[in-house]
């Protein structure tokens, strides 16, 4: 792979990537660095790809592997602050902004398939492909994230309302 090559797969796909771990670890720090292990493991890979396609599953699944990976480093078992990623920056919508906090508040597997189909456009299958889970399995993770979701947002909602008398 050229130099030059490699700079165009990098803007194409490096946002994607960060955004990936960063929702698998919610940690900008930790995000950054499974991106760049990704970016180099792309780069001694050289061009061995089928296709476009065959490419982008391929960081996608290294990604998500690179994050887990993560996961389970000793260093890491603790659990992430809160605040670490209420830095991100916020959606100008308020709606949106809750909608976000509330996708991550939910457990790895869910917040990593939401946003892999929601946010990324991908496939059930592609998502099954980059989580090594059946596609009915990913689509039963949809299902139940969706309506952690409803739960949490409308039980937000009812508390902002207050108790009704009527």
């Amino acid at each position: 792979m050229t130099d030059e090559r490699f700079e165009q797969v990098v803007r194409r796909y490096g946002d994607m990537l960060y955004r990936v771990a960063y929702h698998a670890l919610r940690s900008r720090a930790d995000a950054e660095d499974v991106t760049q292990i990704v970016l180099l493991k792309l780069y001694q890979q050289g061009n061995r790809f089928e296709s476009e396609a065959h490419r982008k599953h391929w960081l996608l699944r290294v990604a998500v592997n690179e994050s887990r990976r993560m996961l389970r480093a000793a260093w890491r078992r603790s659990a992430v602050p809160l605040e670490e990623w209420q830095e991100y920056p916020a959606a100008e919508d308020p709606a949106k902004a809750e909608l976000f906090q509330a996708v991550m508040a939910l457990e790895p597997k869910y917040r990593l398939t939401v946003y892999l189909y929601y946010y990324e456009g991908c496939s059930v299958k592609e998502v099954a492909a980059a989580l090594r889970a059946n596609p009915s399995t990913v689509q039963t993770w949809l299902q139940r994230a969706r309506d952690r979701l409803r739960r949490t947002l409308s039980q937000d909602q009812e508390e902002e309302e207050g108790p009704s008398y009527v």
